[in-house]
């Protein structure tokens, strides 16, 4: 049970993949797919913003992945600089993000407290919202990281070890359920402002992970340096 099984991890990789395509709206350039989903543009902000946190998981299965093709040594050492490069810009990116969701939501809801005329505004931009694409869309991408965290335990159940890993992965699959609850709990004029809190959320966590990344990849390149001087 301890050996591990390479075909089980490519295809869990490929499964991930799949689903930050999903997140992104790029599923839609692969003409198969998009009569299965219906509309091929992303419905909502939440949905798209969960490729933050999805896409540094896919950093991490790809530095592993790299483990296996390439000498540790040099895996490790191109690891710190790497990490800290998309570190800093990826924080910089989310920050930008989360203004942009932030900002979003005062309009929203200036405008919805602002009766009558602000409210009509509301209404007539953001008064319906796809809920029904949105769900099928989070349940194909759910579908996906199940299968994703299925073909890892396939691969190698000493996965479970990696505690970043573990707390990444749970954090996706926690994101994507909020963002599901927060666009069918409310009702349906809500659903648009629910959508972007959840975008919201989604962003600060992804801006907490990169800063703890990054202070990790820095400290890491420090040890290295001192490692090479010595």
């Amino acid at each position: 049970m301890d050996s591990f099984r390479a075909p089980f991890f490519w295809l869990a990789v490929f499964a991930l993949v799949l689903a930050v395509l999903v997140e992104l709206g790029s599923l839609a350039m692969l003409h198969g797919a998009v009569s299965a989903l219906g509309d091929p543009a992303t419905p909502g902000w939440g949905i798209r913003y969960l490729a933050i946190i999805d896409l540094l998981l896919l950093f991490g299965v790809t530095v592993i992945g790299l483990g296996l093709i390439l000498p540790r040594g040099l895996v490790g050492r191109i690891q710190g600089i790497v990490a800290l490069v998309l570190s800093f810009f990826g924080c910089l990116g989310a920050i930008g993000l989360a203004f942009l969701a932030f900002g979003l939501l005062v309009l929203m809801v200036t405008l919805l407290v602002a009766v009558p005329f602000g409210t009509l505004a509301y209404l007539a931009a953001w008064g319906t919202f796809p809920t029904g694409d949105a769900q099928t869309t989070l349940a194909l991408i759910m579908f996906l990281k199940f299968a994703f965290c299925g073909l890892l335990l396939l691969a190698q159940q000493r996965f479970l070890a990696n505690k970043g890993l573990v707390i990444l992965t749970a954090l996706s699959l926690g994101a994507t359920w909020l963002v599901s609850f927060l666009i069918a709990f409310p009702p349906s004029f809500l659903s648009s402002i629910a959508d972007v809190i959840g975008a919201l959320v989604i962003a600060v966590v992804g801006i907490i992970w990169l800063l703890l990344l990054a202070i990790g990849s820095l400290l890491n390149l420090i040890s290295v340096l001192r490692s090479v001087r010595t």
